[in-house]
């Protein structure tokens, strides 16, 4: 009896140092899994969680509208996305960023299918392809395989020279949940633009389209410049987007043909004139969301006499006058609806019942009986 419990005890203090040493294996283990996770993803787990999707839901949807554009890196604000063409220490372009990301795997492209974007499985990029297509030079890394293939692309033969435009996407969408009008950018596409042997005009060529939310959690440590005057870099490249600080011309809109604005207006002008309709049907329909208060009504008006604009002086005091039409005609109709209830209950005073006299003669009922 004695030696069988000496031989639990001892079992049970075997278990007891071995435990922890396991424990410490296992532990070891998962920090270096998190370690590697981390290093080929270049985020952590809590990283990738603040930039998760954040879309109203469907049913909160009663306005849509898809908007795309062309933004031209030649334009001052939209320089931040082409400089700086040399990688530094603290900077890099957008498209040097996406070439590293594809390289290593860690974000999904897709195929350009000329306006109709299907961000499926059926639909990825092959990146070997894409860098054979576009003459782009490459190595394979150590370990790449067929499933997680890696490739690195030298800092000089990424052609960041050619990359001038980007397309996008904008979701124009009004939450009624949320009661906000905003602009969501769903998706981007770098164009190189490229001139054939003997020069000529330069050849645009729509590289792949990226989901703006793959690709937002890394432009969101990148930090840029967004000017001369300021050097201070307080903003990167998901506020450059989420704030809306570029320009770009609409050069397309969902529509059930799927044409593009020039298929729809071959002239110069009428494209123009079309660009600046919708503009101007967007900004109408964010503004006639909310009821303006006179003050902001009379500053309004103060602005624009300073401005020496007089269609917006009499606009705003068309505005002033209506809302205080509006709120003179409630007073009438609250006014009306007490003076008809206080008459109401004076003709109900008034009115008394008829008392019958002692020579009427008794009312009986007609109601037959068994």
């Amino acid at each position: 009896m004695k030696i069988s419990q000496a031989l639990i005890l001892s079992a049970l203090c075997v278990s007891f140092a071995v435990a922890p040493a396991g424990a410490q294996v296992v532990r070891r283990a998962d920090k270096d899994a998190a370690k590697t996770r981390d290093k080929d993803s270049g985020l952590t787990v809590r990283a990738q969680s603040l930039y998760e999707p954040n879309s109203p839901a469907e049913k909160d949807v009663p306005w849509l509208r898809v908007i795309y554009r062309q933004l031209d890196l030649t334009q001052n604000a939209n320089l931040p996305l082409y400089y700086p063409e040399e990688p530094t220490e603290d900077l890099q372009n957008l498209f040097r960023i996406i070439m590293r990301l594809l390289a290593n795997n860690q974000i999904t492209a897709y195929e350009y299918l000329d306006g109709r974007e299907v961000f499926t499985d059926q639909y990825k990029v092959n990146v070997r392809d894409m860098f054979d297509r576009f003459h782009i030079l490459y190595t394979e890394q150590k370990g790449s395989t067929e499933k997680n293939p890696l490739f690195t692309v030298e800092e000089s033969d990424v052609p960041c020279n050619e990359v001038l435009s980007y397309y996008i996407i904008e979701k124009w969408v009004f939450d009624r949940r949320a009661s906000k009008f905003k602009v969501e950018i769903e998706a981007i596409c770098p164009v190189l633009h490229r001139s054939g042997d003997f020069g000529g005009e330069p050849v645009r060529y729509p590289m792949f389209w990226l989901r703006y939310d793959d690709l937002r959690p890394y432009m969101a440590q990148q930090y840029i410049m967004t000017g001369d005057a300021n050097q201070v870099m307080q903003y990167n490249y998901d506020d450059y987007f989420k704030m809306g600080m570029y320009e770009g011309d609409i050069y397309k809109t969902r529509n059930l043909r799927n044409q593009s604005l020039m298929q729809l207006f071959p002239t110069d002008s009428l494209m123009k004139h079309a660009q600046d309709s919708i503009e101007q049907g967007l900004d109408t329909f964010g503004r006639q969301l909310w009821v303006l208060t006179p003050e902001e009504i009379e500053a309004a008006r103060e602005a624009a006499e300073a401005a020496g604009d007089t269609t917006a002086v009499e606009s705003s005091d068309d505005k002033k006058a209506s809302v205080k039409k509006d709120s003179s005609d409630k007073k009438k109709e609250r006014s009306s609806r007490s003076s008809r209830s206080s008459s109401s209950k004076k003709k109900s005073k008034s009115v008394k019942p008829k008392q019958s006299s002692g020579n009427s003669a008794p009312v009986r009922s007609v109601r037959r009986t068994k």
